[in-house]
């Protein structure tokens, strides 16, 4: 179906086939480097003697870097162009994947996982806007359906080549393969991706409430990680907190923000949207972590046959994406996108009842509602939210989402975290302390489940008129 609908956009319009070939290839490439990795955490702990804490920092790293420039890097994109932004976070990153597949401590690593996630926000925080920009209303649904699915086939490859170069390579070798593939994606994109956009150009950057806004972030989520560690964490928070106030009440008072609060509080669709995503991402994205150390430590199988097992949420996911793309073109997507939500919540209810000793089916289970329900929601969602908004604001919109689904995903660690530090301390993750391990897992899935729960209750408060988008320029 994909490669009909890419035949028939290459008949219609070559500069829109070229713009969703090139948005795919990038795009698979960052889910690509985060669940590649995934799967690889136990053996970078054994080399680096890496504790519980410190191997969630790692993935933590790279998705507050994504996190803290997404906001920031959309608006600078609509202002200065969409494609300038997008072409160096491709140099970028190749850079970055480079020198982790050098690095020569843990604490090294970790900085640089933090400097990839930001160059994957140059990438992440362009694309939708880019594909809004130059596909249809008509064809948007399934344009991001194909895109959503290269994204899945990034997450699912991922796991499985992982699995396969820890166990007869390295895993170093995860970014040694990389680099060569992110640099013919860059070529691919310098010479396919014609044209530039820019919906904001002439307005001023928000210089003062993007630190406002990154400082706030990084105290909030630093001040609770650490805070089993060092007293004075607290106040991190607090402050992050505070900082967090002062900004959304600057931005309510300049003339050109970094989020435009009023167009997001009257925008029902776009803010309900945006918030039902946030919850999903926070509720489901951990899964992944705990799977990856359950299945290798706890329940004793390999890296390649975990990547096995882990492949098949991804590849559903794939799957499911361009039909619910479809579907989203005829139909409320929102409606689509909670049914999704609420697949995603089965799921993670189910995974509370695992233990060490579960049969494999209900582990297959899982990964099957989860798979289902992310390829459902996802596309539909994104579709909802696009169309929700005027042209000049689409770099905002399309970071805005973005940093939803990060800020989602780093909740969903810093949860990970401060769990696996009550629990296991500096203890690493093995068959001694499976126990301790078990009980954080289970913690965190019945509060994975609360918010998938909170979830459902937002997106079914979504008004039907998706289609009445502002006809701004």
């Amino acid at each position: 179906m994909a490669l009909d609908f890419m035949k028939e956009i290459e008949k219609k319009d070559q500069s829109q086939a070229a713009a969703i070939w090139v948005v795919a290839a990038v795009q698979f490439l960052t889910p690509f480097m985060f669940s590649a990795v995934g799967v690889a955490l136990p053996a970078i702990g054994r080399e680096f003697s890496a504790s519980a804490v410190q191997l969630g920092l790692i993935e933590m790293a790279y998705v507050m870097g994504i996190a803290l420039f997404l906001l920031p890097l959309g608006r600078f994109a609509d202002i200065h162009g969409r494609k300038r932004i997008f072409l160096t976070g491709n140099l970028m990153i190749t850079l970055t994947t480079l020198a982790l597949s050098l690095a020569p401590t843990v604490n090294s690593f970790i900085i640089l996982r933090f400097l990839q996630g930001a160059c994957a926000a140059m990438i992440t925080s362009t694309s939708l806007a880019i594909l809004t920009s130059i596909i249809p209303r008509e064809r948007l649904g399934r344009a991001m359906g194909l895109v959503v699915s290269c994204i899945y086939i990034g997450t699912s490859v991922g796991p499985t080549l992982s699995g396969l170069m820890v166990e007869y390579l390295n895993w170093r070798w995860i970014f040694y393969g990389a680099v060569p593939i992110e640099l013919t994606a860059l070529v691919f994109a310098l010479t396919r991706l014609q044209g530039e956009w820019a919906g904001s150009r002439g307005q001023n950057f928000d210089w003062l409430g993007s630190i406002l806004y990154m400082s706030s972030l990084f105290g909030i989520i630093m001040g609770i990680v650490e805070n089993h560690y060092f007293s004075a964490a607290s106040r991190f928070a607090w402050g992050g907190f505070a900082l967090l106030l002062f900004f959304l009440l600057y931005e309510s008072r300049i003339a050109s923000p970094l989020i435009p609060l009023k167009t997001i509080i009257t925008n029902r669709m776009f803010a309900l949207s945006n918030i039902a995503t946030w919850l999903n991402y926070s509720a489901s994205y951990g899964i992944v972590f705990f799977f990856s150390l359950y299945l290798q430590v706890i329940k004793g199988i390999t890296p390649k046959h975990a990547g096995l097992v882990l492949i098949i949420q991804p590849v559903l996911q794939a799957v499911c994406s361009p039909f619910a793309g479809k579907m989203a073109d005829r139909y409320q997507p929102a409606t689509i996108a909670t049914a999704g939500m609420s697949l995603c919540t089965l799921g993670i209810l189910f995974s509370t009842f695992l233990t060490a000793t579960s049969p494999f089916f209900m582990i297959y289970g899982v990964l099957i509602l989860l798979g289902l329900g992310f390829g459902i929601f996802a596309t539909p969602n994104n579709t909802a939210i696009m169309a929700s908004i005027s042209q000049r604001d689409y770099g905002m919109a399309s970071s805005f989402v973005a940093t939803m689904r990060t800020t989602g995903m780093l909740t969903s660690m810093t949860i990970i975290t401060v769990l696996l530090s009550h629990f296991l301390g500096n203890k690493p993750i093995t068959a001694e302390t499976g126990d301790e391990f078990e009980a954080a897992m289970k913690t965190a899935m019945v509060l994975f489940s609360i918010l998938g729960v909170l979830a459902i209750g937002l997106s079914l408060g979504r008004t039907p008129q998706w289609k009445k988008r502002p006809a701004g320029k």
